[in-house]
């Protein structure tokens, strides 16, 4: 049996610092398993926020040698041991204690954004027609875990901290998902431009890098997204048909 080091922040929303402990570590075993054991032998005040440990509750979202990655999809295997792993709270979002944050914020963004209104049914038995390739497209944005590591990377709400102007990532995948189905009758163009402020995303691609569910986040919704928001307010040719209409 092999021995790692780990330096796991330890603090709260006043402040705190990174603590060394050296552990046992086996073949198998990923980050989380690292965490709970450290928690269990070492330090049994240590706060962390886990739940199903197979990747799709999104729960123990944490940054983990400056990544943001879930630590139960992080296998000790991908990471260099032979150097001091660090483990510490997503920068994001307001810290708690020790790994967890505050993400309620993500919580009241999702409420503004207008839900789901669906056409009459079309057909006789009062159901609806879609083509599969319509339901393809949407069915993507629904394997998102709202692990919000692709909020925590981006730089719009990491680094300049415009959580009042930008929904970020996730809400525009949330957003896609609606807008680029077919039996949706709401128009959210204008609520994009102004309120959800995607013109603030460079498209960097930075969230589609760390998305677990490899979801083409920049490529498949927030490109598409200002495409919709460009024809409908910049492009001067439908600006005329407008006038004429």
């Amino acid at each position: 049996m092999a021995t790692a080091t780990f330096r796991i922040w330890r603090g709260d929303a006043s402040g705190g610092d990174f603590k060394t402990y050296t552990t046992e570590v086996e073949s198998g075993m990923v980050v989380l398993d690292v965490v709970h054991r450290i928690q269990a032998t070492q330090a049994n005040d240590l706060a962390v926020r886990w739940n199903c440990k197979a990747g799709k509750c999104g729960s123990c979202s944490a940054e983990i040698n400056g990544r943001p990655r879930l630590m139960c999809m992080t296998r000790l295997n991908e990471l260099d041991l032979s150097q001091p792993v660090t483990v510490e709270p997503m920068h994001t979002f307001p810290r708690m204690k020790d790994l967890v944050t505050d993400v309620s914020w993500n919580y009241k963004v999702k409420t503004k954004i207008k839900k789901f209104a669906p056409r009459k049914p079309d057909a006789p038995d009062g159901t609806w027609r879609m083509a599969q390739a319509d339901v393809d497209r949407v069915q993507e944005f629904r394997k998102c875990i709202e692990c919000y590591l692709c909020q925590d990377v981006c730089h719009v709400l990491r680094e300049h901290h415009m959580h009042d102007q930008f929904i970020g990532p996730r809400f525009l995948v949330y957003t896609a998902a609606m807008e680029m189905n077919p039996l949706d009758t709401a128009d959210r163009i204008g609520d994009l431009r102004d309120s959800c402020g995607i013109g603030y995303c460079n498209i960097t691609k930075c969230c589609t890098k760390v998305c677990p569910e490899e979801i083409k986040i920049t490529d498949n919704a927030i490109i598409p997204l200002k495409e919709r928001v460009v024809d409908e307010f910049y492009d001067p040719l439908q600006r005329i048909f407008k006038i004429f209409r």
